[in-house]
């Protein structure tokens, strides 16, 4: 999905920047990565921490979004957003990898293991450093 139809899907709105609300999200982005890594990787708790590590990525991408006035509703629209607003398309396809692993862990049961979730997890965290630079 493009930013053009993702605008036309009302997947996407103009609205007035809100510096409250982007220094809220950015506070608990950071928490949910602390979290995260208060947690011991095992296969036990490997999908855990990449969600959690994936929520603080999509946390500090709405809060760049709003900078630029925008209040995003999809997360495909996000990959949209990077490529074609920011004009950072290899983060826009970066971040959809990361979307398709965390939707193969919420929305379809996959088994991530502890072996291989390091890697993803030390990405999504370099990810979210990327990502701040916009603030």
């Amino acid at each position: 999905m493009d930013w053009k139809a993702c605008q036309r899907s009302s997947l996407v709105k103009t609205i007035k920047v809100d510096s409250n609300l982007i220094k809220s999200l950015v506070k608990e982005s950071a928490k949910k990565l602390r979290t995260q890594n208060q947690i011991l990787l095992s296969d036990e708790s490997a999908s855990s921490k990449i969600t959690l590590a994936y929520d603080a990525v999509r946390m500090v991408l709405d809060a760049v979004a709003i900078k630029c006035g925008y209040k995003i509703y999809n997360h495909e629209c996000f990959r949209a957003f990077l490529k074609e607003v920011l004009k950072e398309s290899s983060l826009g396809d970066e971040f959809d990898k990361y979307r398709k692993i965390r939707n193969a862990i919420n929305y379809y049961g996959k088994e991530v293991l502890a072996v291989g979730s390091e890697k993803i997890i030390s990405e999504l965290i370099d990810f979210h450093r990327k990502i701040r630079r916009f603030l």
